[in-house]
């Protein structure tokens, strides 16, 4: 029995050993090997000396190799280089395990050496494709300096162009295609081309970063530059834009600047005026006035229609075609209300002018027929005052019309002629910009 109990522990000793050694001894390299001598110890630490000998920066660090264990300790110029050697020694076969008691180093002179090397060798570098680089310069400026030369020419771009504002626009887009021609060759002679993707990406981003900054800024520039192309109006010209009205004095390339008739200058942002409805008072010569008037309702109307007719036709400054015309609006309060209409050459007559004359005749042909234009009139009675049937009527309008002054005042467009003096003389001054031409094909 006893030999049987030894054989048994003994055939399980011989089966637990290998096991064992193969679970709890590995190592970087897998499997660790039974035996070890100092010579293989010798020859991992040789070999360990060598490879980092021919790395270079190493050379305060020392190993040493017992049963397959590298130990490492000395100092590096930094934490990085440090931790690399234990991912160097891994890779050496026969190592069991790696202790990697390196530092990093406090010589000041050391850490700086690396530092000093790398900018020589740049330098060494820069003096080597110096030639190259010289001749990369010189295709960029002789490039660049063609596209100067070809947009700063006043021809063929201002033929091209509707206004110099356009042409401008012309000059800077050939100016940016010569530069960016330009890049690309200099690039490409230095064998740098990849570069030139990186450079557009990033200007790319931070020009749409930039869009989105100035968003307000760059709409206003594109309706300038629309508005520059379409010309929907002239110098002179009478415009109301979201109710301002007044004459175009300029376009510039941030503002459209109007004359009040107050003699005011109004400055509209021209993205404003490109979203806004325009009206053009001065695109048509003929510009039709209107005015309504209120009669009694005991008039008759048909001989108050045709008195008011004839009134508009027989005034000089209206126009025979398109001819006037008078119709009955509306019963109101005040009495019938009539319209009457007629048609003007606004740049021989005021439209101010001849509204306020007509509606002068009209009135007196109206009044000369008998018939009265009612008022409309409120009385307030306090307690203890008369009531309105008792008190004086001293608002009674006189039984007979007013005797009827017949003579046309003149209606010239005298004050649209100051206005356009005035101008005219803020357009003469050279310092100011201005997009408008008075040539220019409107839309």
């Amino acid at each position: 029995m006893p030999i049987i109990r030894t054989l048994i522990l003994a055939i399980l000793v011989m089966i637990a050993a290998p096991m064992s050694a193969q679970e709890t001894n590995t190592g970087p390299n897998g499997t660790i090997a039974t035996q070890s001598d100092a010579s293989s110890d010798a020859a991992m630490a040789v070999r360990i000396r060598q490879i980092l000998s021919e790395l270079g920066g190493f050379e305060d660090v020392t190993v040493t190799v017992a049963e397959g264990i590298v130990t490492l300790r000395g100092t590096t110029n930094s934490l990085s280089e440090a931790s690399e050697l234990a991912t160097l020694v891994t890779r050496v076969e026969g190592v069991v395990a790696i202790k990697n008691e390196v530092r990093e180093t406090t010589d000041i002179t050391r850490r700086l050496n690396p530092a000093i090397e790398r900018f020589q060798a740049r330098i060494d570098q820069l003096v080597t494709m110096l030639p190259l680089l010289l001749i990369a310069l010189a295709a960029f400026a002789g490039i660049t300096f063609l596209g100067w030369l070809i947009s700063s020419r006043r021809r063929p771009w201002d033929r091209l162009a509707p206004n110099a504002f356009i042409a401008a626009l012309y000059r800077q887009l050939v100016m940016i295609a010569f530069v960016v021609a330009a890049m690309v060759i200099a690039l490409d002679i230095l064998n740098a081309s990849a570069l030139l993707g990186t450079i557009l990406g990033a200007a790319g981003i931070v020009g749409l970063a930039f869009g989105f900054a100035v968003r307000d800024t760059v709409e206003n520039y594109i309706a300038s530059i629309m508005l520059s192309i379409r010309q929907p109006f002239r110098p002179n010209d009478t415009i109301e834009i979201n109710g301002d009205e007044g004459k175009v004095i300029r376009l510039t390339s941030r503002a459209t600047i109007l004359l009040s008739f107050d003699g005011n200058q109004i400055r509209i942002p021209n993205s404003t005026v490109f979203k806004s409805r325009i009206v053009n008072y001065s695109l048509n010569v003929e510009r039709r006035f209107k005015f309504s008037l209120a009669v009694d309702w005991d008039a008759d109307l048909t001989a108050v229609r045709q008195t008011a007719l004839d009134t508009v036709e027989s005034l000089p400054f209206v126009l025979p075609e398109p001819g006037p015309s008078v119709w009955i609006e509306a019963i109101t309060d005040s009495g019938i209300e009539i319209i009457v209409t007629g048609w003007i050459n606004q740049n021989d007559t005021s439209i101010v002018l001849a509204k306020g004359e007509a509606l002068r005749q009209v009135k007196m042909a109206i009044e000369a027929m008998g018939v009265s234009l009612p008022e409309t009139t409120y009385r307030i009675v306090v307690d203890g005052e008369l009531p309105p049937h008792s008190a004086p009527n001293a608002s009674r309008r006189p039984t007979t019309p007013p005797k009827s002054d017949t003579t046309v005042v003149a209606v010239e467009a005298e004050a649209e002629s100051a206005l356009d003096k005035i101008v005219d003389a803020e357009r003469e001054l050279e310092d100011n910009e201005d997009l408008l031409r008075s040539d220019a094909r409107q839309e």
